[in-house]
């Protein structure tokens, strides 16, 4: 039987936690699988380390630096395997997760894409799972086709490469590049869910800001705000024109209090608990909703996990979107 996987790992100043998440693919238990590793020039060893490794399984491409959206369409274009397995520097595979993957895909050979549920790591030390949509194929497709998006962990998804290409695969002119192509392979492909845990999401200060989370919180609305133009038939406009009007709808309350949940997440993370429960509490009180609905995420209540805000919020102020 031929591959059918390969792991692509987009490389760049990833220590220090490079070496395990090599390790973690290492120690999967099924092991006829490949990697394809675009390593971009840093200074930070990661080069180094990727070129010492010794193993035939390992294929490293080395070039300058270039964007991540970027480095993710090489690499499906470098993958001569059906599926592609998204893998980041930072998270680590827990060991059955490719043997799991390759079991969901014989149940569900005409997949276009499978995604499972990820706990933050260490989970020794932090608490929580990565907010994630829940649903069968159908499910997931009648949430897009109602104007929301779907909420999947990046690093948990593996792609049919045929499939995803034949869509145009990521979108290089966007920054939240995933979200826009979960709505565009639910609409043309079916995503199976696999509902067990295989992911160890690693949350660190790299990107934690309330800045960056605003700014990644309008440009995740303005891949709502492509769908709703594609379901409408409107033409949009480009990010530009449209992100005052877009900046209008950040819940700054809500962002913030993200943050600071995060933040507690590091700090367990790093074992620094006393000020973990500071930042815990802190969270609650500057969005008391924002952080209960959090919690009540935790436990799968019901009701879908969707990221965007209402299309109504949208369509009520067409001429500012769709003039």
């Amino acid at each position: 039987m031929s591959t059918l996987l390969t792991v692509g790992l987009p490389v760049y100043n990833s220590m220090p936690y490079l070496k395990e998440t090599m390790e973690s693919l290492f120690a999967q238990t099924m092991k006829d699988f490949k990697i394809v590793a675009i390593v971009e020039d840093c200074a930070d060893g990661s080069v180094e380390y990727m070129e010492s490794i010794r193993d035939p399984r390992l294929r490293v491409i080395r070039q300058p630096k270039t964007s991540l959206v970027r480095a993710l369409n090489q690499m499906l274009r470098e993958t001569d395997t059906p599926w592609m397995v998204r893998q980041d520097t930072d998270d680590v595979s827990y060991p059955n997760r490719l043997e799991r993957l390759l079991h969901w895909i014989e149940q569900k050979p005409d997949a276009g894409m499978f995604y499972s549920l990820a706990e933050y790591y260490p989970k020794d030390q932090c608490v929580g799972q990565f907010r994630c949509t829940r649903g069968t194929p159908e499910e997931l497709r009648k949430i897009v086709q109602s104007g929301y998006l779907l909420a999947f962990c990046h690093p948990t998804v593996a792609l049919n490469t045929k499939k995803v290409l034949a869509i145009g695969g990521y979108n290089e002119d966007l920054h939240e590049e995933d979200t826009d192509l979960w709505w565009r392979m639910a609409m043309n492909y079916d995503i199976q869910y696999m509902p067990e845990i295989l992911v160890g999401y690693r949350q660190h200060s790299g990107s934690l800001t309330t800045h960056n989370l605003v700014r990644s919180y309008i440009e995740g609305l303005y891949d709502q705000y492509l769908l709703l133009s594609h379901l409408h038939g409107f033409q949009p406009r480009p990010l530009e024109a449209v992100r005052e009007a877009l900046s209008s709808f950040a819940p700054m309350r809500d962002l913030s209090a993200k943050e600071k949940l995060r933040k507690m997440n590091i700090l367990l993370s790093q074992k620094k608990y006393p000020a973990a429960i500071v930042a815990g509490l802190k969270s609650f009180a500057t969005s008391p909703k924002y952080f209960s609905r959090r919690v009540m995420d935790e436990f799968h209540s019901g009701a879908p996990v969707t990221n965007g805000i209402s299309p109504n919020c949208y369509l009520k102020r067409k001429a500012d979107f769709w003039p």
